[in-house]
């Protein structure tokens, strides 16, 4: 059979064979090993045949026929899923010549397994040499076997493995010179001019100061013959680039640290996991929590979990502090809760400088009260265990941005630090950030408190002034007059509850009215409406589901119904809690305003749905809980492959048309590929998906991982994939297939939704209270405006009020989608760190800011 060329091909294809159905012919002969694909493209023909007759024994004839009677104009094909994002400078070569090390200094943290493979994976993907440099600073020195270089295969089941897997040490060899020169030559020697550090801000001042010392260095070492003058000359320059790597979150400039969100999964767990022998006994439990001089983990939890008190560096209690928190606690238990929990920072301390220690505060507590109270500390179990999907995407996205600065960097560029600002990565001076960190420590050692949470950054002062309105315990005597109704819409969504607690609590704070409607605008057309007061929202932070009830049933044909309630019960603002039939029946009450005058009222969206596919919000209360879920149930099956090998695995996940569940937990569990509805594919994607896997089967690494969006392509299932993959993958692996269901919507809240949830509902509330203000008028409410029904919803780095009006233009109604989506940017990463050829999306590349000019303010009138 005579063989067909590639140009040959393609002249077909392009001339003949274009938007009829995919046609696949295999074409097989002893000199050929794989198939030969043919993928028809754009034209359309009327009336065509097509004979074709293929023997191992005689050539290939071909008969056309065409009778065209029409032809369709030529449209550009799809982007297919194999192909690279267009219009993206291509980073292939970036790296060609060039030699990366990565290494992880100081305390460990999850997530930090997850940076070290992007950087590998995307650094030999550039074309770099990257090496491993074993047991941080203090490998660096000795050199020898602790520099080695990586391989692909070599970072292979490593995302869910906590702490790091090259090791980490604190290296007292290299804060002297002879150390950072014999450093500096073990790097030259491999021609290394680009070191990556993973670790706090110790490790990365050490790291700036190498790189301020390394001109220096080389002239020392050519003079003393430890490397040539070639040698010195090809490494002139070193470019350093950091990225944050510790549990504490006490880095100046970035919003999190990797770590942090796995060591608060491990804090909340055991929060829990105490409460309810707390409530058994009636017990107050005094926890204490690492951190060191940085609060953020006190805070976060004691926000998740609603503790009674939270001790923390950067704000010290009153001097008075001993009779206020006693007088909490008896507060709290006259309200009829069982339980008290305090949280304690390790490095808390008074006005005065004095430590608070947990051993003191239970010695208080038992003292003045009598109350039975236990402590636990900690300890080392919050820097250990798995990490979370959030640390493992954050990782993996430091990690590639890491990469590119190094390889985008001159003799010009200062060392820099890969930071997380919202959602989106920046890049910062190194030293910028080192130095406001140290200036927090100033501050608190010199007493100006104040300014030690302003140098926090923004997030953590949001978060202070959120825990601090709902430690209130008694709501103000005077009324405002006003009742406001919270209600959930759509399916159940972990931490919608969280939300609901945090407006109840914010709105009778404000002196407000709150009343709880159950089930939905079902629920409000049919009267289902009660007032709730402070306790009746007691424990809810930590619950999944909806304690409210939620239902899909949109309000269009019980408008009449609706009104009516809202005039009965007086409502003057509506928050409504819940996904796409929250956004989209709040829309139809503002286009029934102008029947009905009882729908003018002031009405906030907050968006809560696993699907993560309202428009507005680049992130939706529930989504983090599932996608941990997913990646938790991922490596779980991964691992059962382990034994058996040469198994790939089909994993449906939820989100309707919305692929955000199936991308970023391919990206946190490490898949192979992730179908989804946004990223059409063919045939011949998935036929180059089998041949990838089989290549990877030759490999070490002898197990497959794919992800599938539930409506991702109506034709081909899971089913449909499944036994494709079974059937192409006959003799070299086999196929399993598991449809993860209605799990992905149940289960406790992460951490990350129950803060979410909370500032999303006290900011909800604030919002409301200025606008019934503002639509005031003789005792009457009536807001007709555009901007008088709302989404509230974090885009890019700051949570915004966006009119429900504006949103409608931007959304794909008939698949309930967003039209522009963030996530869809970090395909590319997910496809490179699977091994398929793809361009990074450079459309949004970080460039270095200035911490000064990055701050943002404080959320108002919270």
């Amino acid at each position: 059979m005579p063989f067909i060329s590639a140009n040959k091909r393609e002249a077909w294809e392009r001339q003949l064979l274009q938007r009829a159905d995919i046609m696949s012919i295999n074409i097989r002969e002893e000199s050929m090993h794989f198939p030969v694909m043919w993928s028809p493209l754009d034209l359309s023909v009327v009336g065509s045949k097509l004979f074709i007759s293929v023997s191992l024994a005689f050539a290939v004839f071909f008969f056309f026929t065409f009778f065209p009677f029409s032809q369709k104009k030529k449209e550009p094909p799809a982007k297919k899923m194999s192909q690279p994002p267009e219009k993206h400078e291509r980073t292939h070569n970036l790296g060609i010549g060039k030699a990366i090390a990565v290494l992880t200094s100081g305390g460990d943290a999850q997530g930090m397994n997850a940076a070290v493979r992007a950087v590998v994976r995307v650094g030999i993907f550039t074309g770099a040499k990257v090496y491993f440099v074993h047991e941080g600073y203090q490998g660096l020195v000795d050199g020898g076997d602790n520099i080695q270089e990586a391989t692909w295969e070599r970072v292979s089941m490593m995302l869910q493995l906590g702490g790091t897997v090259i090791g980490s040490a604190r290296c007292q060899d290299f804060r002297m010179r002879e150390g950072r020169l014999k450093a500096a030559r073990n790097l030259v020697k491999r021609g290394i001019t680009n070191l990556c550090v993973i670790g706090g801000d110790g490790s990365l001042t050490g790291a700036d100061t190498f790189r301020a010392e390394w001109s220096s260095l080389l002239v020392e070492l050519v003079k003393t013959g430890g490397v040539t003058a070639e040698e010195a000359k090809n490494s002139s320059h070193l470019n350093i680039v950091g990225m944050v790597g510790s549990i504490d979150n006490d880095f100046c400039g970035t919003d999190m640290t990797i770590g942090t969100d796995s060591a608060l999964h491990r804090i909340m767990e055991i929060v829990d996991a105490i409460t309810t022998t707390a409530q058994s006994h009636q017990r107050t439990f005094v926890l204490e929590v690492m951190g060191r001089h940085c609060g953020y983990l006190a805070l976060i939890t004691a926000l998740a979990c609603g503790a009674d008190w939270v001790f923390i560096p950067e704000s010290p209690p009153e001097d008075d502090w001993e009779e206020h928190l006693c007088r909490r606690l008896i507060e709290t238990r006259g309200r009829g809760s069982r339980l008290n929990i305090i949280i304690v920072a390790e490095g808390a301390i008074t006005k005065q400088g004095q430590p608070i220690t947990s051993e003191n505060i239970k010695n208080l507590v038992v003292k003045r009260l009598g109350y039975d109270t236990r402590v636990t500390i900690l300890g080392h179990v919050q820097r250990g265990g798995t990490p979370s999907a959030f640390d493992r995407i954050l990782g993996s996205r430091m990690g590639v941005e890491a990469v590119m600065a190094l390889l985008e960097g001159t003799p010009d560029t200062p060392a820099c630090v890969v930071s997380l600002s919202g959602n989106q990565a920046v890049r910062l001076p190194l030293m910028e950030c080192v130095q406001v960190t140290k200036d927090v420590t100033t501050a608190m050692n010199e007493g100006r408190f104040d300014d030690a949470v302003k140098l926090r950054g923004r997030s953590f002062q949001n978060n202070w002034n959120v825990y601090k309105l709902l430690a209130h315990v008694r709501p103000p005597s005077t009324k405002s007059g006003y009742n406001l109704a919270v209600m959930n819409v759509g399916a159940p969504a972990s931490g919608m509850n969280a939300a609901v607690r945090a407006a109840v609590r914010i709105g009778l704070i404000h002196g407000h009215k709150m009343l709880a409607v159950h089930d939905g605008f079902d629920g409000l057309a049919h009267g289902q409406v009660e007032e709730i007061g402070w306790g009746g929202v007691g424990g809810w932070t930590g619950l999944g589901g909806s304690k409210l009830g939620t239902k899909r049933t949109l309000p269009k044909k019980y408008l009449e119904e609706i009104s009516a309630t809202i005039s009965s019960f007086n409502i003057q603002g509506l928050i409504v809690i819940g996904g796409f039939e929250a956004f989209t029946g709040s829309l139809e009450l503002v286009e029934g305003r102008g029947k009905y005058e009882e729908l003018c009222i002031p009405v906030c969206v907050i968006p809560a749905t696993v699907s993560n596919n309202v428009p507005g919000s680049d992130f939706s209360i529930g989504a983090d809980t599932a996608l941990n879920t997913i990646t938790t149930t991922c490596d779980r099956i991964k691992q059962s492959s382990a034994g058996t090998k040469r198994r790939v695995f089909i994993i449906e996940t939820m989100g309707g048309y919305c692929g955000y569940l199936a991308t970023m937990a391919g990206l946190a569990s490490g898949a192979d590929a992730a179908y989804i509805f946004e990223d059409p594919f063919t045939i011949r994607d998935l036929q180059v998906n089998v041949e990838h896997l089989c290549e990877k089967m030759k490999t070490t690494v002898k197990r497959g991982l794919v992800l599938r969006n539930e409506k991702c392509n109506e034709n081909y299932t899971t089913d449909f994939i499944f036994n494709l993959y079974s059937e192409e993958g006959k003799g070299i692996f086999e196929s399993r297939k598991n449809v993860l269901g209605h799990m992905q919507q149940g289960g406790t809240p992460t951490p990350f939704d129950r803060n979410f949830g909370t500032k999303m509902g006290a900011k909800s509330v604030a919002w409301l209270t200025g606008k019934i203000k503002e639509y005031s008028r003789h005792g009457r409410i009536f807001a007709n405006t555009a901007d008088s029904a709302c989404l509230l919803g974090m885009r890019r780095r700051s949570l915004v009020f966006q009119p429900l009006a504006e949103l409608e233009e931007q959304t794909d109604f008939e698949h309930r989608l967003p039209k522009q989506q963030w996530w869809l940017k970090l395909r590319p990463i997910l496809k490179i760190l699977a091994k398929y050829k793809a361009d990074l999306d450079t459309s949004e590349k970080a460039h270095l800011e200035h911490i000064t000019h990055k701050v943002v303010p404080v959320e108002a009138n919270i």
